[in-house]
Parts: structure tokens; sequence; C-alpha cells
């Protein structure tokens, strides 16, 4: 991530020259979204290194949901910064053609931006598919919008999507950089200019819908509670789950809380043991399961949790 958030801030540095020299408003809108990615690489090593704090009286379960903040904070930047400024600017540079006085550089130094973006393109793909295989040894059978919709660990789908985003809006702003010197129709640029800024926002509408689920606090995959549940199940003195709720703490902490029927009759050392055992077998079988709750009970068939009431009886009954 370092490596990158260096070569994302020599290509924003090389974009703003190049606008500087042709005032072609695709590279500065491109330079932005640069300034964005390197700003959000920054949020997220922040981020990563805020969730290793240790649990303090005042946050007993740590801080690794500090990894989801940033994220989110991540989408707002990308969203503000890069989407939102790159439509403004594309309002700018049209109005300043429809007024007259906007202009384009002659000789070799028009050509500055095409030589720029076509490095960029190069450096931003070999990123791609970098972040592709590394999402490839954890994604499994998931395809990738499923990957992105599931996954805890929120840095891979940001930089997936950013470096998505990055190579598609630098084909946009080649295309139309192009399309503007051949024809010396600037309008070629308005659009490649607004085509960038819609792919921002667009991207960072799905990244802050999928950070805000993660903040509200989503349960472990349903492999792991299969998981979960076996291991509970399997553990001698256990007859079966009552109820079961997990909570990702962090992209690598699972609280599990789960009422478990015990035998009827049994002593509290009888029960005790079974607990152990069961939390010792639960750390085995899902070891992000760090945090874990059981309560011992009698299993009733007619009893009813309290955050989980009866569905009310038919009109008429």
């Amino acid at each position: 991530m370092v490596a990158a958030l260096l070569a994302n801030t020599g290509i924003a540095i090389t974009k703003f020259i190049a606008f500087a020299l042709t005032g072609i408003s695709s590279m500065l809108a491109e330079a932005i979204h640069s300034v964005a990615d390197s700003g959000n690489q920054l949020l997220l090593l922040l981020g990563g290194r805020q969730a290793k704090k240790e649990a303090t009286p005042e946050h007993p379960f740590g801080f690794g949901r500090e990894r989801y903040i940033y994220s989110f904070i991540v989408a707002i930047v990308l969203f503000s910064v890069g989407g939102l400024f790159a439509l403004y600017e594309a309002y700018h540079k049209w109005h300043e053609i429809h007024s007259g006085h906007a202009h384009l550089e002659g000789g070799w130094v028009r050509f500055v931006p095409l030589v720029v973006l076509g490095i960029a393109i190069v450096l931003e793909s070999l990123s791609f598919r970098t972040a592709i295989q590394e999402t490839s040894k954890i994604k499994g059978s998931a395809s990738y919008p499923q990957f992105i919709r599931r996954a805890k660990q929120p840095e891979l789908p940001v930089i997936l999507l950013e470096d998505f985003a990055a190579l598609l809006g630098l084909a946009f702003a080649f295309i139309a950089v192009t399309l503007t010197l051949v024809t010396e129709n600037q309008y070629f640029d308005v659009a490649g200019t607004a085509m960038i800024g819609v792919l921002l926002v667009v991207v960072a509408i799905t990244l802050a819908i999928e950070t805000k689920s993660l903040l509200l606090g989503e349960s472990a995959s349903l492999e792991a509670q299969q998981r979960i549940a076996d291991a509970i199940t399997g553990t001698e003195g256990v007859e079966r789950i009552i109820h079961m709720k997990t909570l990702h703490l962090g992209p690598e902490e699972l609280l599990v809380a789960a009422k478990i029927g015990v035998p009827g009759g049994s002593d509290a050392d009888a029960v005790a043991a079974a607990i152990d055992a069961a939390e010792v077998a639960i750390r085995a079988a899902e070891p992000t399961a760090q945090q874990i709750y059981l309560e011992p009970d009698i299993f009733r068939a007619d009893y009813v949790p309290a955050d989980r009431p009866e569905p009310p009886a038919p009109a008429g009954h």
C-alpha cells in the first residue's frame, strides 16, 4: 500500500504539470482523482494502525472497527474531493468554452497529456492486476461483486474499486483528450471530465453503502456460523443451540453469544466443563471468534427469546 501511495503521488504531480501546460480539464480531474487516491491510502494505513490499539475500560471490545470508520471516510473523500470536484470542473470548462475564454495550446505541449495518461494507464494496470491477484486468494468461489458485498476486511474492496475506477477514469480521459486534440472541439474534454466525475460518485456511493453495513455490525458469514454451530453441538454435555448471534467487532475479531441447552439435572461442574470445552472447540473451528459468551439453559419447546417475540395470532383468533 505504501508503494501504491508513492506511485499515486508521483502520478498526481505529473498530471498537475500536464494540466498547467495545456489547460485540459480532464487532466485536472485525473490529477485530483490521484490526490484523492493518495489521501485514501493514507487513511487506510492510519485506520489499520488505530485498529491495533489495546482495549480500554471505555472500549472493552477494542478498536477493530476503526478500519471501517476510515474506510467510510475514504468513500466521503472520493465522493467530494474526487467526484464532485470533477463534475464542477466539467461545468466550469463548459462555461469557459461557451463564453469563448477557453483555448488549446499549440505545438508539442498539447501531446504531453497523452504521454502522461499512457504511462499512468500502464502503472494503474499493474496495480489493478495486483489487487485482483490478492483478491483471488481470499474470495473463493464468490464473484467480484459478491466479494465486495461480503468482505469483512474493508481495505481490499476499497483498493479494488479504487484501482478499477482509476483505470476506467484514465481511459475516459485518454479518449476525451485524443478527441479534443484531433477535432479541436473542447466539448469532448468537458464530456470526459464529467464522465470521470460520475464514475467517482458511483464508486464512492458503492463504498459508502458497503462500509455502512460493516459499521452497523455484520454477522459472521454463513460458513463461519455453521462451523461455530457444529463446534458447539459437537461438544459433550451440550444438547443443542437454543439461539446464537455473531457480530464482527473488526475484520479478524468475532463476537459469539449463544444460549446452549444442557441436560436437565447437570451439576455446576459439568456445565462449566461443557462451556469450557465448547469455547475451545469454537476457537479451533473459527479462529476469529475471540469474544465468546455462552449461557447454559434447559431447552423448552415453548421458549421464545425476548428479542424474538412470537408472531401475532391471525385476526379473529
